[in-house]
């Protein structure tokens, strides 16, 4: 699927066959965090650090954390941005969260540390979850968010990206200035456009799961 395709599913689900999205962004994390557990079953008290961003690729990151939580996992959640921001089913998810009583942190992505609070926060975790951006992001990452990226991949841990690893052109393929270099991606409905587009994409996506949320659109819809 194209940007454009995702979106027109995104609406069709919503908006035609009455799905709310909210369940949607259940359905997806919920996926991630299955693939996630079957990754580290034999990991001895796996600890997992989520980076979530504003939008809804973050929602997705607070449901992955709920149910790895659930599955008595050792989770840090890492909001990077302005919790402010964050509305919609993605702050539906984040205050279900902390109402759980589970902490997030805040991470500024501008700020003269963020680097070194990378390496704290996620540098022992045995997977770093990519939850930052989805398909809908176009035009390079501001240079803050590069830094930040570039700091999650030299942490030399696993990383799992949801949907799409942030940075990278859902239509061509290429980074928007650099990119989240995943071990894998759980890419909800259909394989995005990008990923087929040439071999350097597969540099970035690792393996590629499809994973359901939910509802499948016929060959008919948008």
């Amino acid at each position: 699927m194209s940007r454009d395709e995702v979106r027109a599913v995104d609406a069709w689900a919503i908006n035609e066959i009455g799905v709310p999205g909210v369940v949607l962004m259940e359905n997806a994390g919920r996926c991630c965090a299955e693939l996630i557990t079957e990754k580290l079953a034999d990991a001895d008290g796996p600890a997992v650090c989520i980076f979530c961003g504003m939008g809804n690729n973050g929602g997705d990151g607070y449901v992955i954390a709920r149910h790895l939580l659930n599955a008595g996992f050792k989770v840090r959640v890492v909001l990077c941005g302005r919790r402010e921001k964050v509305a919609g089913d993605a702050r539906v998810n984040l205050d279900g969260l902390e109402r759980l009583g589970h902490a997030v942190d805040l991470l500024d992505p501008a700020s003269d540390d963020a680097e070194a609070r990378v390496r704290r926060l996620a540098g022992q975790a045995d997977m770093i979850v990519d939850a930052l951006f989805g398909t809908g992001l176009q035009g390079p990452l501001r240079g803050d968010y590069q830094a930040l990226v570039e700091a999650i991949n030299a942490l030399g841990r696993p990383i799992l990206a949801v949907d799409i690893p942030s940075g990278l052109d859902c239509d061509t393929g290429q980074p928007l200035g650099t990119a989240i270099r995943a071990a894998c991606t759980v890419t909800f409905v259909a394989v995005k456009r990008g990923f087929a587009a040439g071999a350097q994409a597969g540099q970035y996506t690792g393996e590629v799961y499809v994973a359901s949320i939910g509802v499948e659109p016929p060959v008919s819809a948008p």
